[in-house]
């Protein structure tokens, strides 16, 4: 099973085509080669095997996020 993630982006680089993202303290980096529409630092993206799929609504992705904690039991803040 797979599961795609929203996290907010932290830091661009538009050279190379990657972005910092994070949630809960964990960071990573990502590729933005399929993304949608190209994103801004403090967005939120869904994210799914090393590459931002989308953008988020920032209010869709809290919720999201809540709805991981919540049926998870997941620490993520």
């Amino acid at each position: 099973m797979c599961l795609a993630v929203p996290m907010e982006i932290k830091t661009l680089d538009h050279d190379l085509n990657i972005a910092e993202v994070e949630i809960g303290g964990v960071k990573r980096q990502v590729r933005l080669d399929i993304i949608d529409e190209q994103p801004l630092v403090g967005d939120f993206v869904i994210v799914h095997a090393g590459f931002a799929l989308r953008r988020l609504d920032r209010e869709d992705a809290l919720e999201t996020i809540k709805l991981f904690q919540e049926n998870l039991h997941l620490e993520l803040s």
